[in-house]
């Protein structure tokens, strides 16, 4: 089983339903989700005029390969109403992967690990809780070494009940 960890997030619709949906679909076409982070609320990033986005991170066990997983991850969130109309747009569901074991690739549309995680502080601390003592297999350091290096100051607050 190969150990992937992804990151879910959204900002239209029912937010947490969205969520939850992502994670019963993911579970269903890809693999055990066996270890889910609260839920935050974060400021939009890059495109500040939309609102907030709920993110979860989670841990994912599969038998997909990257490329399987992707375009299993991409028809889940067209089933969930994802539609591409603007790069950093507002968006029903959006599902990253962030790590897949401890590979490094780099194609034409998958780069693993995610090439920004550490400069979003809404990817790192949902991770961190779920995984503190994760190795970042390109950059050699912890995700939590990578947090307080972090620029981003954008505020990510745990959903109450979460």
């Amino acid at each position: 089983m190969n150990k992937v960890f992804l990151l879910i997030g959204g900002n239209m619709g029912d937010r947490l339903q969205n969520l939850h949906q992502a994670i019963a679909l993911l579970a269903a076409t890809c693999g055990p989700v066996t270890q889910q982070s609260a839920v935050y609320e974060t400021a939009a990033w890059g495109k500040t005029d939309q609102a907030a986005f709920l993110n979860q991170a989670l841990l994912l066990h599969t038998l997909l390969t990257p490329q399987e997983l992707i375009t299993t991850i991409l028809s889940v969130e067209e089933q969930l109403g994802r539609r591409r109309m603007e790069k950093n747009g507002p968006r029903v569901i959006d599902i990253d992967i962030i790590f897949y074991n401890d590979l490094v690739m780099h194609e034409p549309h998958l780069t693993i690990p995610h090439p920004q995680l550490q400069n979003r502080r809404f990817v790192l601390i949902p991770l961190i809780e779920i995984a503190p003592d994760l190795v970042h297999p390109v950059l050699h350091k912890t995700l939590i070494e990578l947090l307080s290096e972090c620029r981003d100051d954008l505020a990510v607050n745990k959903l109450a009940g979460s």
